[in-house]
């Protein structure tokens, strides 16, 4: 929950994440952890045979390190392991260091959510890798 509380202007709480972990058949969750606890983690929904990456984060004072890029190619492979060949995304568009990592991984911009985030009404950039 640190992680997510620095991480997001409108973290999820407690009970989101706990009921995204209940729901086994379609959410998907890992965490990368150093031995002096979680360093991130990430998660993806298994819609069909696409995956929508939902949640990605790294404790701040230990981002730019490789941990993100880390997490995010296990989540494409364990989608890859599921059958997905297309995995989709929202990100803020003031996230300029998520954005350079999704376009390193090969995710490219397809479409602009006007006003997507409720909280501040900041529009989202839809990104997809189609190329798993």
């Amino acid at each position: 929950m640190e992680i997510e509380k620095a991480s997001f202007p409108t973290p999820w709480t407690m009970g989101m994440f706990m009921e995204e972990l209940s729901r086994k058949d379609f959410a998907f969750f890992i965490i990368a952890r150093l031995k002096d606890g979680i360093a991130g983690y990430g998660g993806f929904w298994l819609v069909l045979d696409e995956a929508h990456l939902g949640n990605l984060a790294v404790t701040p004072r230990l981002r730019r390190r490789g941990i993100g890029e880390r997490i995010l190619k296990e989540l494409i492979e364990m989608a890859k392991s599921k059958g997905v060949n297309l995995m989709t995304l929202e990100v803020r568009e003031s996230n300029e260091k998520a954005r350079a990592l999704y376009e390193k991984i090969k995710f490219r911009l397809v479409a602009i959510r006007k006003g997507y985030y409720s909280d501040t009404k900041e529009d989202a950039y839809l990104y997809i890798n189609d190329k798993l």
